[in-house]
């Protein structure tokens, strides 16, 4: 993933890894991985400063894409959805995944079908699906492609879902970005 380190954490009195990485809405590894200093991470002392990986420069896309469902299923009368940060987390995976295998497909050499990497993830689920895409510049040009299309418009309207993970990662030699929409039923 690329991540920009410009946050910092002070860890305090029964801090763990796993509850700063929750907080900050991030994966544990991705925690780890940003802080090479750690050399035990069942080990970290109050005071100690933590490196915060950030997204580079998507989430306001992918918050886009979220509002844009939203809308689209409020304008037939259905409730929205929401956002789950874990399925965000595993759906900018699913992008990069896409990217560095140079595969488009739903089943990822790496990861399986979208069923077994949210489960790889921890992730809950009783129904889910997702939608891909790539070669669109904006939210409103990759919503117009997925409404355009019945099946990906199914799983943005069907009301059996209840939380949306969104994740965007672009493609360095060509500079496509990648789309992924995660639906569940938690």
């Amino acid at each position: 993933m690329n991540y920009l380190r410009n946050e910092t954490y002070v860890v305090r009195q029964k801090d763990t890894l796993w509850k700063i990485a929750s907080l900050h809405q991030v994966g544990v590894m991705e925690l780890i991985n940003a802080n090479p200093q750690i050399s035990d991470p069942d080990v970290i002392y109050p005071g100690q400063v933590i490196n915060i990986p950030s997204e580079s420069n998507f989430r306001s896309l992918e918050q886009e894409i979220i509002r844009l469902v939203n809308q689209e299923r409020a304008n037939q009368g259905i409730p929205a959805l929401e956002e789950d940060w874990e399925v965000s987390r595993v759906a900018r995976f699913k992008s990069q995944d896409m990217i560095d295998n140079d595969k488009f497909f739903h089943n990822s050499p790496v990861y399986g079908s979208p069923f077994q990497m949210l489960r790889s993830f921890g992730i809950r689920f009783t129904a889910a699906a997702e939608n891909i895409a790539y070669g669109q510049r904006t939210a409103q040009q990759v919503m117009n492609t997925w409404m355009a299309s019945s099946g990906h418009r199914a799983n943005i309207l069907n009301r059996n879902y209840n939380k949306i993970g969104v994740g965007v990662a672009r493609d360095p030699s060509s500079g496509q970005l990648y789309f992924t929409q995660i639906f569940i039923r938690s």
